[in-house]
């Protein structure tokens, strides 16, 4: 873990333009991807483990009994950092309280290494959550091919299975998701 596990007291809400709403959800889930902004990647990452869904760029609040359980999504530019700080700096402040943010996940915008300030930018937004997952440029997601997480990057499926580990699932580990395709 790398930073605060809960809201903290003393973060300043931000501005309400750049708040992101509260979505009721219909079903509870173990897990909730929140993409922070189009194009985040939160859809892909549902799309390989279907049982955790994304949340509709919106705080999830279902009728289940205790927090949500969210991850938060944004691409690895400028303003996809930008907009994860605004909702890391919303969830820290307090602003939902029935969020338990487990971390946040930046999906490389583009193929190879990121630019100083971006990655500058990153290491900064990273502070305000518990821990923080890269995922590589993944071509065929960008060409629509279909999306097994048997054939996604190690990075992907070591994510998937450490939130396994910490949602108290067990990790699945490599072999296991290739039979289970």
């Amino acid at each position: 873990m790398t930073g605060p596990t809960s809201p903290q007291r003393g973060v300043p809400v931000p501005d309400q333009v750049d708040q992101l709403r509260v979505v009721e959800q219909a079903r509870p889930a173990e897990l909730w991807w929140l993409g922070v902004h189009g194009g985040s990647g939160e859809s892909s990452l549902a799309g390989l483990v279907p049982e955790w869904p994304e949340a509709d760029h919106g705080w999830p609040r279902t009728a289940a009994p205790g927090s949500d359980r969210v991850v938060i999504v944004a691409r690895s530019n400028a303003r996809g950092l930008k907009a994860a700080q605004a909702a890391i700096m919303q969830w820290a402040s307090g602003q939902v309280p029935s969020v338990d943010v487990l971390g946040l996940v930046v999906v490389a915008d583009a193929p190879g290494r990121l630019p100083r300030p971006i990655r500058d930018l990153a290491q900064v937004v990273s502070g305000g959550v518990p821990r923080t997952w890269n995922v590589p440029w993944v071509e065929p997601w960008r060409l629509g091919e279909p999306l097994v997480l048997a054939d996604a990057p190690r990075e992907v499926r070591r994510l998937v299975d450490e939130l396994r580990v910490i949602l108290g699932l067990g990790a699945a580990g490599t072999n296991n998701w290739k039979e289970a395709r």
